[in-house]
């Protein structure tokens, strides 16, 4: 294999990586807490898009437990988009971990 052809892979590879990070951002993971109680909506970058609360919760005695809910929920939902922009990566790369990536 010549410097050509691996200047060609590299670049290919480059394009493909801002292609999986592109679609990352436009799919979605939920993540919940308390039997659905809280719900988040994150995109596959890990940024969250949506909250919902069910009514109930909104109390001001449940303050406590409403905080704690939405960090679970939050967290979830990040373990989710974690989960797959992992499988995205994998998917590009052929399972080889390469460092740096994700």
């Amino acid at each position: 294999m010549n410097i050509g052809d691996l200047m060609k892979q590299a670049q290919q590879f480059q394009e493909n990586l801002v292609s999986v990070q592109n679609d990352l951002a436009n799919k979605q993971v939920t993540g919940s807490a308390g039997a659905g109680m809280v719900t988040v909506t994150l995109n596959g970058k890990g940024e969250l898009l949506d909250l919902v609360i069910e009514q109930a919760l909104v109390q001001p005695e449940n303050t406590q437990m409403l905080q704690d809910l939405v960090v679970a929920a939050v967290n979830d939902g990040l373990v989710k988009a974690r989960e797959l922009g992992k499988a995205e990566m994998t998917r590009l790369t052929g399972g080889l971990n390469i460092p740096g990536l994700l």
